[in-house]
């Protein structure tokens, strides 16, 4: 019986297992292990219904360099030039690129989008990012490919005539809005299969309630999107003294209640 942790091979057969509906010990039987593996990898990794190989593996490893950070560290060890606890900084890189996967985006995708905005600047080139990274210059290209065409990175060139590339306040704001436009055309497009497959049809009355409420949710992403950026980008002005602070007639008047 094979020991040690699981791979990410064995990972991926418990996440098929799971889809086909599969009894834990019959998936422990396939891989050869306890079915209490099987089970508590399951259970301490979303449950059955949202198991994924991935993520399960990813915060494996995660846990296993906590552990081997905590028995190796160094009291002498120089702090940060920004002060920052290193160590701290790098589990909560770990943490944030796992929650990335978990809504959606793939690992290298959040692993370069984290960089971005753990950085004080949020500006990087491609270099830095693969210096930070410890990957190909392929791998960075193509994340950082993936990223502008969800509109949550934008690229300029510095003084240095080097493309740098950006995330700032506006970047959720746009991709909100790329979000939006992305469903109004699933909207057309299925009100077009409402006239192809014919108003009576079950299928074209599935696609028109698809469509009605893709249309609700567009309008509301886009309006909201719209709102918390105005109100997130308006800035304050400080109150004058003279509007803070009431005349004392009226403080009197404000204390006797009249």
């Amino acid at each position: 019986m094979p020991g040690g942790r699981l791979t990410q091979q064995e990972r991926q057969q418990i996440a098929l297992g799971l889809a086909d509906g599969l009894a834990y010990a019959e998936i422990a039987r396939r891989l050869d292990r306890p079915t209490s593996t099987i089970t508590r990898e399951v259970m301490r990794n979303g449950g059955p219904t949202a198991y994924r190989a991935d993520l399960a593996h990813r915060a494996t490893e995660h846990r296993a360099r906590r552990r081997a950070q905590t028995a190796t560290r160094d009291p002498r060890t120089p702090p940060r030039s920004d002060g920052r606890d290193a160590e701290a900084l790098r589990a909560y890189e770990e943490v944030f690129t796992t929650v990335l996967m978990g809504s959606g985006l793939p690992k290298m995708m959040s692993r370069v989008l984290t960089c971005f905005y753990t950085s004080d600047t949020g500006s990087l080139t491609a270099s830095e990012l693969v210096q930070r990274l410890q990957v190909s210059p392929a791998s960075v290209s193509k994340a950082i490919a993936f990223l502008e065409g969800q509109n949550l990175v934008r690229r300029e060139r510095d003084e240095r005539r080097r493309e740098r590339y950006i995330v700032d306040d506006d970047v959720w704001y746009q991709s909100m809005m790329t979000s939006a436009r992305s469903t109004a055309e699933l909207v057309e497009t299925a009100r077009q299969g409402v006239g192809v497959l014919g108003a009576d049809s079950p299928a074209a009355a599935r696609l028109e309630n698809i469509a009605r409420f893709l249309d609700f949710v567009s309008e509301s992403i886009a309006r909201a999107a719209e709102q918390a950026r105005e109100i997130l980008h308006t800035k304050v002005e400080p109150a004058s003294e003279e509007a803070a602070e009431p005349p004392a007639d009226r403080r009197e008047a404000a204390v006797r209640g009249t």
